[in-house]
């Protein structure tokens, strides 16, 4: 049971979200992209997150832009862990995603990553190290993700020569 779902409020997040997904698969990692509104599909959202840990779930990313209601929601509905990734927004370039979704009340507990696509990498990584307590296999996944990343870092520093 180390499935993660990746939720998100509409298709207009996913270009973002997609980099979760992406993430996810080079780790190895199963996972269910999801499109739930929190505003346009209450029920639903209700139903998927008071059962996602019955359906299999371990972790829930859920992507969110604007209002961004959807993880703390979810959150709300569920103990399973849930991280929340602010979808840069047009009129306030995500500054509103971050602030409703960092700010949840004492006994919700929402994991918040940066705004945009830093954010919806992290929250792959996060999800992963969090599976990664329990699992060997993800635990060196992880590993091998962070060895490449400083071998990709240690050669773009030629490029300064």
């Amino acid at each position: 049971m180390n499935k993660i779902a990746v939720v998100m409020g509409s298709i207009s997040d996913w270009p973002t979200m997609q980099l979760t997904t992406q993430l996810l698969e080079q780790l190895g990692l199963d996972f269910e992209p999801k499109i739930i509104s929190a505003h346009r599909m209450p029920q639903e959202l209700q139903t998927f997150s008071q059962n996602a840990k019955q359906d299999g779930f371990s972790v829930i990313i859920a992507g969110a832009g604007g209002a961004a209601h959807l993880p703390g929601m979810l959150a709300a509905n569920t103990i399973l862990p849930v991280i929340g990734v602010p979808i840069e927004s047009h009129a306030l370039k995500g500054m509103d995603s971050l602030l409703s979704i960092v700010q949840m009340p004492s006994g919700v507990p929402v994991a918040t990553t940066a705004i945009g696509k830093a954010g919806a990498k992290n929250a792959a990584l996060l999800a992963a190290e969090i599976l990664a307590i329990n699992d060997e296999q993800i635990a060196q996944n992880l590993l091998d993700f962070r060895q490449k990343q400083t071998e990709e870092a240690i050669k773009s520093a030629d490029q300064l020569k």
